[in-house]
């Protein structure tokens, strides 16, 4: 069967959402009389959320995300729409309130209910720091594919800049032997380059960030080496000369060694590069590919290698939130 054109595609798409946008803005302000009772709260959210579910979307998130988990296949305008009237509804409640009902959305099947429950958290951040990490640390644990993880990242973002020595929170995931963990330090140090006009193009980012990334450089999974290459070309915005540095680097690492890992990051990099550099580089890398079933060649791997395996982060017991 052919697929439609892509102009057809996104018409339809367009008109979905205009057709569903005012009932994803009474769904949140509905549900924001059921604050005091989270259980019902995420009953009806669930309920909703179904009924704005789009199974052409559902069968694309499947198709981009494979393994992606239960979704209703709700479009993200509209799970927007949800949290805005939602939001709005719920102005003057207190930070308390809404980070329990975070807390109780984690517990739901399908992954809307987590993402919408990452716009209370980007909430409660400031005021309940403490009890908001301690949700996003579990988000991260239990994230198994890149839509609920790229989403986390914004808002590790939006706290690491907020909060300069929350940078331990990515330098300890370098080491998980979860790739979504890791994926999340490149897709963190990504986003970080635009949550905050007044802080985010900060030079100590790329000071900060780089060396991090250089740790992950050789991750054998694709779903880690595209975020490492999102991360060195968000940081050319921060500081254009240290990133390429950093990447000339690992250019002549991955040179020596064959390493096709890091010749697959740097070559998707490289239209964000001076055009010489980039040349340089490209051609340093001429064929260096990845071999199927090569090891990791980065630093973090060798040096969680050195502890032993270490316990799937998702499988830890999660402390109740208090």
């Amino acid at each position: 069967m052919t697929a439609p054109p892509r102009s057809e595609t996104t018409a339809r798409a367009v008109e979905f959402v205009a057709d569903h946008l005012e009932a994803a803005e009474a769904l949140g302000t509905s549900i924001a009389g059921l604050a005091n009772d989270p259980d019902a709260f995420a009953r009806a959210l669930t309920v909703g959320l179904a009924s704005l579910a789009d199974p052409v979307h559902l069968e694309g998130q499947r198709r981009v995300a494979p393994g992606i988990g239960p979704v209703h296949g709700v479009r993200s305008p509209i799970l927007a729409a949800v949290s805005r009237g939602f939001q709005d509804a719920t102005r003057d409640d207190r930070a308390t309130t809404i980070l329990f009902l975070a807390d109780r959305l984690f517990a739901e099947v399908e992954l809307e209910a987590r993402w919408f429950a990452f716009d209370m958290l980007g909430r409660t951040l400031r005021e309940e720091t403490e009890r908001t990490w301690q949700l996003l640390r579990r988000a991260a644990r239990e994230a198994a594919d890149w839509i609920t993880v790229d989403t986390l990242a914004h808002l590790y973002g939006t706290g690491i800049v907020a909060e300069r020595y929350r940078w331990s929170e990515l330098e300890l995931l370098v080491y998980s032997p979860s790739r979504w963990e890791r994926r999340l330090v490149g897709s963190t140090i990504a986003t970080m380059s635009h949550v905050d006009r007044g802080r985010s193009r900060d030079p100590d980012i790329a000071a900060r960030g780089l060396p991090l990334l250089a740790n992950l450089m050789g991750d054998a999974e694709a779903d880690v080496q595209k975020a490492l290459s999102w991360a060195y070309r968000s940081l050319t915005a921060v500081d254009r000369a240290a990133t390429e540095a950093a990447l000339l680097d690992e250019t002549d690492r991955a040179a020596r060694s064959d390493d096709g890992f890091r010749a697959w990051v740097i070559r998707d990099t490289l239209t964000r590069l001076d055009p010489t550099i980039a040349d340089t580089i490209r051609a340093s890398l001429v064929g260096i590919r990845k071999r199927p079933g090569a090891l990791a060649t980065s630093s973090a791997a060798e040096t969680a290698a050195r502890f032993g395996a270490l316990p799937d982060p998702s499988t830890v017991p999660e402390p109740p939130l208090r």
